[in-house]
């Protein structure tokens, strides 16, 4: 009598190929999230709405953590505070009507166009709604961040 090979090379075949799937799904799903990174795929963040409420001359300007925000002949204006050189916080100069950066002294303009420095890009500008009152009048700014 031939003896009986039992039943496991066919499940130890089915295990294997299992594997060998899984392995290569996994693999392919590791290289393609570097992949993904490069291309530049983001989630693009929530815009964040800030409210001013302070009433501001012609000239005037107020400033918060992200931006600046001014009040042109034009309308209301805000410029981001990040240098576009190395992203230090700048800070306006009211006695000369000059934003500078204290790195590496790199001047904008109130608009955000660059002066003078080692900066070569405008500073970003963001979107300004003017809030109005029940009468019709400027109550306050918000700014879309």
């Amino acid at each position: 009598m031939v003896p009986r090979i039992p039943q496991q090379v066919p499940d130890r075949r089915r295990f294997l190929a299992k594997l060998l799937k899984w392995m290569t799904t996994v693999t392919l799903a590791g290289l393609a999230f570097p992949l993904l990174r490069f291309t530049g795929f983001t989630v693009k963040p929530q815009p964040r709405y800030i409210k001013v409420n302070k009433d501001l001359a012609v000239g005037g300007s107020h400033t918060d953590h992200d931006f600046i925000l001014f009040l042109l002949e034009d309308g209301p204006v805000a410029v981001s505070r990040r240098c576009t050189h190395l992203g230090c916080r700048v800070n306006y100069r009211q006695e000369s009507d000059i934003i500078e950066c204290p790195c590496h002294q790199s001047r904008f303009t109130p608009e955000g166009k660059v002066v003078a420095g080692p900066a070569q890009k405008d500073l970003s500008t963001y979107p300004v709604r003017v809030l109005l009152d029940e009468n019709g009048m400027t109550s306050g700014y918000e700014v879309t961040v």
